[in-house]
């Protein structure tokens, strides 16, 4: 294959079925939505054997396109990523003259076909191609298999009985297309409907085939849901309203929508989509389907998604480890649940006894500088706190942990000309439209720093029209003081991510210092 250049090792934390968490409980009672109340949208969920995944958008983040594992549809955690870089003939990727911020990886699609017993993974970046990747297991290695020069917007894969491949696509305009036996090249492409103007916009494909019909799942942004039926893939197809305008689960959030369906092994169909909730992001949110007349219907609870609903009726399965929790970076490499801002540069950072980032930025925004490593924030409230060691940070560099989004605001250190480290607290960082900095920030609280360990923390409330974020630090971990005043969050959709921590080290004078994050800990309360 000519593009069989990226590759990613399974991750070096993946445990033996003797060391994993105790089994989840059995299917009894209800469970709560958002089921994962982190930012993963976009979703497409699927199941192979007894396992759920689940894969999402990520935008300019690294690697790309995350996969959360289910046994239960509930509880989920970090299986590994499809893209192991955005590597995609542009260094802007990489921070390097310039910046792709809401750019890289959107909807896309993740499938497996049983005949060659490969999972399959398309995406559509910058809107003018599409990539394909490869892997034998969720976990990796996944390889880069082909550009595809036809440009499948928002594509949803069926693998079909006999395993050959369709995507559904397109924004107003859907077609659907067949590919080559290897899933590298289209033979067949065709426009299955026209929009009508009375809908608006339709997108966000996902494609079944159920008893025999095609299925083509499609949203309304950001307040419906359709879904397209025929005989063949091709059509015709006939169109109906899922569901409209129908209230969610989160309080202030918007309707649930996009996402996708998939059937337990007792036959039982399950919505997984995802609710607006910022300043948060985007959360995947699950709900009960049944079918009426060959159609596909949502259960809803007094006239909407239900806040809780009874859980799936599956069988325990094994533990899987949470999505928050502490990390020490013991290495040899991050664990699935990090991802950096754009791509980072590999030789300035090391993972083993500590994570140690060397500076790689010589920059006073925190926006342009490289290897800033980000971290989901679990709502509707929780504390992140890292332990950083700065003995190796030079006079000029700045160090800490930020809330990071198109508004931005830190807690960090800044080692001076003369030597002296002071904690310090700068909010106002601002993006423009176009995702520019306007604003490296202002400065709003400082206090001295005698050693070379310190503790930074930030509570955040990231429910809509939440309390915001507020920091706090400390010389010991013990006893932390607030630094500055309370950040409020921007809840601006046009992001598209939701707000998330990062911690970075970069300098303003010159480059060589070194920080090292001995430990993180997301918790809730």
């Amino acid at each position: 294959m000519a593009d069989d250049v990226l590759t990613t090792p399974p991750p070096a934390d993946r445990q033996p079925a003797g060391d994993r968490p105790e089994a989840a409980p059995p299917a009894e009672g209800v469970f709560t939505n958002p089921v994962v109340w982190q930012d993963f949208a976009d979703g497409d969920v699927i199941r192979v054997g007894d396992v759920y995944y689940y894969s999402a958008s990520t935008m300019h983040y690294s690697p790309g396109a995350p996969i959360l594992r289910s046994y239960d549809l509930v509880h989920w955690e970090h299986a590994g990523h499809s893209v192991p870089r955005l590597d995609f003939d542009d260094e802007r990727y990489g921070l390097v003259g310039g910046h792709r911020y809401v750019k890289g990886i959107w909807a896309s699609t993740l499938g497996y076909r049983p005949g060659d017993a490969t999972f399959y993974w398309y995406g559509c970046v910058e809107q003018d191609r599409t990539y394909l990747f490869t892997a034998p297991a969720v976990e990796g290695p996944w390889t880069r298999r082909a550009r595809l020069e036809t440009p499948y917007y928002d594509a949803g894969l069926l693998v079909d009985d006999d395993d050959t491949l369709y995507v559904a696509y397109g924004n107003t305009t859907i077609s659907v297309a067949q590919l080559s036996a290897d899933g590298t090249r289209e033979v067949r492409s065709q426009v299955v409907l026209e929009t009508p103007a009375s809908i608006g916009v339709l997108e966000g494909a996902r494609f079944y085939k159920v008893d025999g019909t095609y299925y083509v799942w499609l949203t309304r942004p950001a307040n419906g849901q359709y879904v397209l039926r025929s005989a063949s893939p091709w059509g015709p197809y006939e169109l109906r309203e899922v569901l409209l305008d129908l209230p969610g689960p989160v309080e202030g959030g918007g309707v649930p929508h996009q996402g996708g369906l998939v059937r337990t092994p007792a036959g039982d169909w399950w919505y997984m989509a995802f609710t607006d909730a910022y300043p948060g992001g985007r959360m995947p949110t699950l709900a009960p389907v049944t079918w009426e007349d060959g159609w596909p219907v949502l259960g809803t609870v007094d006239g909407r998604w239900g806040t809780t609903y009874p859980r799936p009726a599956l069988g325990p399965g094994p533990g899987v480890e949470p999505l928050t929790g502490a990390d020490t970076f013991p290495g040899p490499r991050l664990a699935p649940r990090w991802e950096w801002n754009h791509d980072p540069d590999v030789e300035r950072f090391t993972v083993g006894d500590g994570l140690h980032l060397t500076t790689a930025t010589v920059t006073d925004d925190l926006y342009a500088a490289r290897n800033t490593l980000t971290h989901r924030l679990q709502g509707p409230t929780s504390t992140v706190t890292v332990e950083l060691d700065l003995a190796g940070t030079l006079p000029g560099d700045r160090t800490g942990l930020a809330m990071l989004r198109q508004t931005s605001a830190w807690v960090g250190v800044r080692h001076e000309a003369d030597g002296s480290r002071r904690v310090v607290m700068t909010d106002g960082l601002t993006m423009d439209a176009s995702w520019d900095t306007v604003s490296t920030g202002t400065e709003r609280a400082a206090a001295p720093l005698t050693g070379a360990r310190v503790w930074l923390r930030v509570e955040a409330d990231v429910r809509p029209g939440g309390a915001g974020a507020a920091f706090a630090w400390s010389a010991d971990g013990r006893t932390f003081a607030p630094l500055g005043p309370s950040f409020a969050l921007d809840a601006d959709w046009r992001f598209f991510m939701g707000y998330r921590v990062g911690i970075f080290h970069h300098a303003t004078v010159a480059l060589g210092g070194t920080a090292t994050v001995r430990r993180f800990e997301l918790a809730t309360p």
